[in-house]
């Protein structure tokens, strides 16, 4: 009768200590996980940054990125100038709507931002880094609308993923908060296709049926910087001579 007393004590004292933990044990098994980067800029609702891609190796150079990479901010601005975004319509819709029209993927602001800071950021990157950047638009305490995504280089193909665009996205009163940690992961079911111009000088990617379906088919263009048509760089103005 006392083993029993005393096991009934015990397990009294257990769940007195276990239970007020149980919520911090549930917060720290969601904590957000760490994503190592570097800042290139950040200001109180955007940034750019350079995240490490682990599937670079560094014994295999053949997969190594083209980083630190001078390009500079007019050849990018080029590059972000021709991306284009369109609303998803599967194949039925189209036959009824035809294609949705195509708008601009970033407004004269974000370019002026992004060519500038994506640019710094490539200069920067090591051959294992991609640079990353969010821009966000707050609409009320709990929601903003979100365009985030990631840039790399390799040789002459100029990399882009488009993870949101324009995608309303609502605070979480607790949780994890994944459109700030992830740029490149969408929050949602995507509903737009990306298209650049011109089109010629995109490399064409394979995807599944599936893909197309929700629209995932179309996040990342590659396109070859040869086939662009950039500014040329202002020539050194000469030395004058004086004798």
């Amino acid at each position: 009768m006392k083993d029993k007393r005393n096991k009934s004590a015990a397990l009294s004292f257990l769940l007195l200590v276990a239970l007020p933990l149980t919520p911090y044990a549930l917060l720290t098994a969601c904590a957000i996980p760490h994503v190592p980067s570097r800042i290139v800029y950040e200001d109180p609702v955007n940034y750019v940054r350079l995240e490490e891609d682990k599937r670079v190796l560094p014994e295999w150079p053949q997969g190594h990125f083209s980083h630190p990479n001078t390009m500079g901010p007019k050849k990018v601005r080029v590059i972000l100038s021709g991306l284009k975004v369109r609303e998803h319509r599967i194949t039925p819709q189209r036959w009824i709507q035809g294609e949705a029209p195509l708008v601009q993927a970033f407004n004269e602001e974000e370019l002026t931002l992004l060519s500038t800071q994506l640019a710094e950021g490539l200069a920067q990157a090591n051959y294992n880094e991609r640079v990353t950047f969010y821009l966000s638009r707050p609409q009320t305490s709990a929601k903003r609308v979100v365009t985030s995504g990631g840039v790399y280089v390799q040789g002459t193909e100029f990399h882009l993923i488009l993870g949101n665009w324009k995608i309303v996205y609502g605070i979480p009163a607790y949780g994890m908060i994944y459109d700030r940690r992830y740029p490149m992961r969408p929050t949602a079911a995507k509903g737009f296709d990306l298209v650049f111009e011109p089109a010629e000088a995109v490399h064409p990617l394979k995807s599944s049926l599936f893909d197309d379906l929700i629209a995932n088919a179309r996040d990342e263009l590659v396109f070859d910087m040869s086939k662009l048509d950039f500014p040329e760089s202002a020539p050194a103005p000469s030395t004058p001579n004086l004798f």
